[in-house]
């Protein structure tokens, strides 16, 4: 479906200059000479990079369709990994390249939301905190408090993230996959 400039809005998905882009900010501009225009801020969502478009009043561009997918991460294999919708049972292999930042906090069992455009996979939404083992990392300081500077911690799925002095290698703790931040103990 054709939309034009006046038919932007946030988190809307639009097919532009080749590519797939996500609507994160637009304003509409009323000068007092000329047209109005549409100054707007696109996410792409095949290469992460976020640009800034101004769209003029002729401007036309066709509405992406992205599906969003419940599937279950089951393994990986070779540079991918291998996922499971949990609706059809259908196997899929997503390379490791349309998974970036989720492959940090990503357990094998975990359930995660997989966005596609038609068959092409776009990228992986994990929950919004995720609960992880400590596999290594300083002992901890009897006494030490949350409030202290921290310490470098590797969770079971390799990420390093930064924890409280007192937590110990073996513990379980809750961590924010937004921002990779230490939410507390499990």
């Amino acid at each position: 479906m054709a939309i034009g400039m006046n038919d932007l809005k946030t988190g809307l998905t639009i097919e532009y200059s080749n590519s797939i882009w996500r609507v994160l900010e637009f304003q509409h501009v009323k000068p007092g000479k000329g047209a109005a225009f549409v100054r707007s801020k696109l996410k792409n969502l095949r290469t992460g990079a976020v640009n800034e478009v101004t769209f003029r009043p002729g401007d036309k561009f066709e509405q992406a369709e992205i599906s969003t997918r419940p599937m279950s991460y089951l393994y990986a294999e070779n540079d991918g990994r291998v996922f499971m919708d949990t609706e059809s049972y259908e196997q899929i292999n997503i390379s490791d390249d349309n998974l970036q930042d989720a492959l940090k906090f990503m357990l094998e069992g975990m359930e995660v939301k997989i966005t596609m455009y038609g068959s092409e996979v776009l990228g992986a939404e994990l929950p919004s905190t995720v609960t992880l083992k400590v596999i290594e990392t300083q002992p901890g300081i009897k006494g030490a408090t949350a409030t202290g500077s921290g310490k470098p911690a590797t969770v079971e799925t390799g990420a390093t993230i930064t924890v409280p002095d007192f937590v110990n290698e073996g513990e379980t703790i809750i961590v924010n996959t937004e921002d990779g931040s230490y939410k507390g103990r499990a």
